[in-house]
């Protein structure tokens, strides 16, 4: 499903060169349910960045369902994450004017779907994820275990083969972060979607079937575990 071989990458910050990725080799598989782990600056969010089509290698090769990332163009890279890829962001990143419907369903009409498949399908995710009646209600009327709801019906709205989060329970309380994880575990063992998350949570971790952990840009282990 994923294939990192030896990817480097390096970035400026400030007049500082930090060298995020130092060699990082992965295979992720279909179904999967993987936690990237580590420090501030380990490079976990750049791995993630790397994988979901936002971030250029520097060298080395990144392969997302047998189709290569790394010296694609630019059009092949926003084709491979808008129909492989969807995103979880510990910030939720919803459009505070739309409402929970509309920012769910703007992905497919974009996608220029017909409306009646665009209701069924953004009503249906809403469901899923325990937003029922609630699709009226626009962000600023929604708790942050529910934005972040919202967030992951977006992120699976276009049935994607791969779901990045990144820090997704960072700006919540346990309690919901854990419900959080949940969900996503859930929607893991019923879709088959793959999910990897860049996390130094411990919960997270804790729910992960398989951790990697980096450090200054290597990995420092990488272990499968039982399902929480």
């Amino acid at each position: 499903m994923i294939t990192v071989t030896d990817v480097h990458k390096e970035y400026l910050d400030g007049e500082t060169h930090v060298r995020a990725l130092r060699g990082v080799s992965l295979e992720i598989e279909k179904g999967e349910f993987l936690s990237i782990a580590g420090p501030s600056g380990s490079g976990k969010t750049t791995l993630l960045n790397v994988i979901g089509c936002i971030d250029t290698v520097d060298s080395g090769s990144v392969l997302i369902d047998g189709l290569a990332v790394t010296g694609g163009k630019k059009g092949d890279l926003i084709e491979i994450r808008r129909n492989k890829i969807g995103f979880v962001f510990q910030s939720f990143n919803l459009i505070p004017v739309l409402t929970a419907y509309e920012n769910v369903a703007m992905a497919l009409s974009l996608l220029g779907l017909p409306e009646s498949q665009i209701r069924e399908r953004t009503m249906n995710l809403l469901a899923e994820v325990g937003l029922s009646n609630m699709e009226g209600r626009r962000p600023a009327k929604l708790s942050g275990g529910q934005q972040q709801r919202v967030a992951v019906a977006r992120a699976l709205v276009k049935d994607p083969l791969i779901v990045l989060a990144d820090e997704p329970t960072a700006n919540l309380d346990s309690e919901t972060g854990e419900a959080i994880l949940q969900l996503m575990k859930g929607i893991n063992q019923r879709r088959g979607t793959t999910f990897v998350f860049s996390t130094h949570d411990q919960m997270v971790m804790d729910y992960a079937d398989r951790l990697c952990r980096l450090h200054d840009g290597l990995i420092e282990s990488d272990e499968l575990r039982r399902s929480a």
